[in-house]
C-alpha cells in the first residue's frame, strides 16, 4: 500500500498493533529503490498478510522522513506495536529481504498434533494417532509407555502399532523389548539360546532381541552376534 503523511497514523501505527508493518522509504529518481522494491513486494507477498508492506514516497511525504530521520534511501525500517523493530539501508538481494522479514514473522502456534505430542501422555497420544494414525513419532512414543507400563495386552499393542511404521533401529528396539521378559542374565540366557538358534526359528527370534536390547554401542554384542554367525552357518 502507498502511504502518505497523513495516514500514516492509521496505516502504519495503527496497524502494526495487529501485524508487523514494513515501511519502505523510495523516490522515484532513486535507482537502487527501483531495484529493491519489487523484491520487498514478492517476499512480503509471500507471508499471506502476516507482515504488510507500506511504500513511501519521501519526495511527496516529508513528515514520514523527517520522522525517520531519512538521511539516504532506500530505506526500509519495520514497525511492531507501533515502534521500530529493525531496519536496513541500501538496496540490498532477496535472501537479506527474506531474512529481515522473516524474523517479524509472528511465532506460529503448534498444530493440535504437536500439542498433543509436546504432553506425551498416553492419552495425548492415542488422541495424535487419531488424528494421523501412522505418525511415527506418536507411535513410538506410545508403543514405549505401553512397554514400560508393562500392562496387561500392553506389549502386544505396542507390537501392533509399531507393525504400522517402518523399521527403524529404534522400533527394532522397542519391539525386542514388548517381545522379551526382563532378564537378570543376558549373556547366560544367550547361551541358552546359542544351541537352538539353527533349528528353531523362536529361539534365533529370541536371540537375536536379546542383541538388539543390548544394543550396537555394548560390547558383548559383536562377541555373542558372531557366536550366532558361527552357530548359523
Amino acid at each position: 500500500m502507498d502511504v502518505t503523511d497523513a495516514t500514516f497514523q492509521t496505516e502504519v501505527l495503527e496497524r502494526s498493533l495487529q501485524v508487523p508493518v514494513v515501511v519502505d522509504l523510495w523516490a522515484p529518481w532513486c535507482g537502487p529503490c527501483k531495484q529493491l522494491g519489487p523484491i520487498l513486494e514478492k517476499v512480503i507477498g509471500e507471508t499471506n498478510g502476516r507482515v504488510l508492506l507500506a511504500k513511501v514516497d519521501i519526495d511527496q511525504n516529508p513528515g514520514i522522513a523527517q520522522a525517520f530521520k531519512a538521511q539516504s534511501i532506500p530505506a526500509v525500517h519495520a514497525m511492531v506495536d507501533g515502534r521500530p523493530a529493525d531496519s536496513f539501508m541500501g538496496a540490498q538481494g532477496e535472501p537479506f529481504v527474506r531474512d529481515f522479514v522473516n524474523r517479524l514473522l509472528p511465532a506460529q502456534e503448534l498444530s493440535e498434533l504437536e500439542g498433543l505430542l509436546a504432553v506425551g501422555d498416553e492419552p495425548s497420544l492415542r488422541a495424535a494417532l487419531e488424528l494421523e494414525p501412522d505418525h511415527a513419532a506418536a507411535t513410538v512414543l506410545l508403543a514405549a509407555l505401553l512397554i514400560e507400563g508393562d500392562e496387561p495386552g500392553g506389549r502386544d499393542e505396542a507390537l501392533a502399532l509399531l507393525a504400522r511404521i517402518p523399521e527403524t533401529p529404534e522400533t527394532r528396539h522397542l519391539m525386542a523389548l514388548a517381545r522379551t521378559e526382563p532378564v537378570d542374565d543376558i549373556e547366560g540366557r544367550l547361551g541358552e539360546l546359542l544351541v537352538s538358534v539353527k533349528a528353531d526359528d523362536e529361539s534365533r527370534q529370541a536371540y537375536v532381541d536379546l542383541l538388539d536390547i543390548l544394543g550396537p554401542d555394548d560390547p558383548r554384542t559383536a562377541d555373542w552376534r558372531r557366536r550366532l554367525t558361527s552357530a548359523l552357518f
